[in-house]
């Protein structure tokens, strides 16, 4: 028969913890003894007690004392402390201190064993507590997605929510924000998870090529096309399909996906076979579907069949309290991959992220970390570790230089960086806002990156490393 627990049972009188011993198995408890405190600390280890129960005035280690070093090696581990009728003050200190309970000697056995099993009972209420934070700190930590901002719980919450059902799924966002990893995680929350799950960027092929790539093709159907291939959708089958990107495909692309939505079946390029396959649909876009669906390029019908549920991915400005965190987890990895023992962030360094706009958002964030750890030379990353992009301006009310006072390098520079953040990092659209080729902007990155507006305080820093 099991024992109702395990209890440790501490008194320097012979006779009353010989009895309270035999009183407590013959209750169901498996009672190991010890004569004062330090006997009782090699047992600590060797029963692993679920519950001790000292007497407080004892030779040597007395039962406050006691108390202290159960507590320290254990904190889940329940004391329970017996004392003089007349001491009840020094037992109330004992449960300021930590003591779940006190019991008057003589002891009555009735009344201790209520005690007992009541601390037992809410030490194991705690320990369900416990494993049912961990499964909730597990929910919170979807995959490799880290946040634990308001924002980012409200997307965790919607990936676990939607994840079981059929519905397809619209993921927008800024560029860099994670949308993928958010598809990836729908995937495998979902009944389909040990089956394929299939990604295709729609604005990196022609759209000759993504509709191939989509739907297959036969052979001889376009020049090159030597045999019958399997599209995507076909790779899917029984699992998730994600197209990210998907306000850039063609109308007549469009078109296509939309009788596969409402029929479940294509034909391959060039070929009149009808397929027919079960794939759930997961898009993503960091463009206003709406938007292009008001100025005709993006069909309406379409939209609506593809937002069954949206999940929007919130930027990283929006979510300062996640950059630590993120920042952490990253460095962690880096320093892992790189084989440096960088294991922290200097203030100074943690107060620049956090006070940098991150318009390229994670993604940006994650480089950053990277970088700073392959040119840090010591245990920590400091200031001067970051590229200079990284390093805020020192801005006027509105965020922006002062002027007049402000270079012109320091305005191009604020020009960029802010054009690049309200585009959502894309260079292209950044240079057409601001007149320029979106390799002058390649090229101004790189710059910043490179270290060329590196402050004085940083070159200051700089000049005191010692070369390893």
């Amino acid at each position: 028969m099991a024992s109702k627990g395990r209890i440790l049972v501490v008194d320097d009188e012979v006779n009353a913890r010989t009895a309270l011993a035999e009183l407590l198995r013959d209750e169901g408890f498996a009672v190991e003894t010890a004569a004062d405190g330090f006997k009782a600390l090699p047992k600590l280890d060797e029963l692993s007690p679920d519950l001790v129960l000292t007497d407080l005035k004892m030779p040597g280690i007395d039962g406050i004392e006691l108390l202290h070093k159960v507590r320290a090696r254990d904190p889940e581990c329940v004391v329970v402390v017996m004392t003089a009728y007349g001491a009840v003050d020094t037992a109330v200190k004992a449960m300021r201190e930590g003591a779940a309970d006190y019991i008057t000697k003589p002891v009555n056995i009735e009344e201790l064993v209520l005690v007992i099993e009541r601390e037992l009972e809410r030490k194991g209420l705690r320990a369900e507590t416990g494993q049912l934070r961990e499964r909730l700190s597990a929910r919170h930590r979807i995959a490799t997605i880290i946040g634990a901002s308001p924002a980012m719980q409200q997307v965790f919450d919607a990936v676990l929510q939607v994840a079981p059902s059929r519905a397809s799924v619209l993921i927008t966002g800024e560029s860099g924000t994670g949308k993928e990893l958010i598809a990836a995680a729908i995937h495998e929350h979902s009944p389909r998870a040990k089956k394929p799950f299939v990604k295709l960027h729609c604005a990196s092929l022609a759209e000759t090529l993504l509709e191939s790539e989509l739907f297959g093709h036969e052979r001889g159907s376009f020049t090159g096309a030597v045999g019958r291939r399997e599209g995507r959708f076909e790779q899917a089958d029984s699992g998730t399909l994600f197209l990210d990107e998907i306000g850039e495909i063609s109308q007549a692309t469009q078109v296509k996906l939309l009788r596969f939505l409402q029929e479940h079946e294509f034909e391959r390029v060039g070929g009149n076979q009808t397929v027919k396959v079960d794939v759930r649909i997961v898009t993503a876009t960091n463009r206003n579907l709406l938007e292009r669906v008001r100025q005709g390029l993006f069909r309406e019908d379409l939209y609506y069949r593809l937002n069954v549920v949206a999940v929007e991915m919130p930027s990283l400005r929006a979510r300062p309290s996640d950059i630590p965190l993120l920042a952490a987890h990253f460095l962690e990895r880096f320093a892992k991959e790189n084989g440096k023992p960088i294991s922290r962030f200097s203030d100074a360094a943690l107060e620049r992220l956090a006070r940098y706009a991150w318009p390229g958002n994670v993604r940006e964030l994650e480089n950053a970390i990277e970088r700073a750890v392959v040119v840090c030379r010591g245990s920590e990353i400091r200031p001067q570790d970051l590229a200079a992009s990284i390093v805020p301006n020192v801005p006027d009310a509105d965020g922006a230089p002062a002027i007049p006072g402000a270079s012109m390098a320091a305005i191009e520079r604020h020009a960029i960086l802010k054009t690049l953040e309200h585009t959502g990092g894309s260079t292209s659209r950044a240079a057409e806002i601001l007149g320029i080729s979106a390799r002058k902007i390649q090229y101004k990155l790189h710059e910043y990156q490179d270290g060329a507006s590196v402050d004085a305080e940083e070159a200051s820093a700089d000049s005191e490393r010692t070369p390893t």
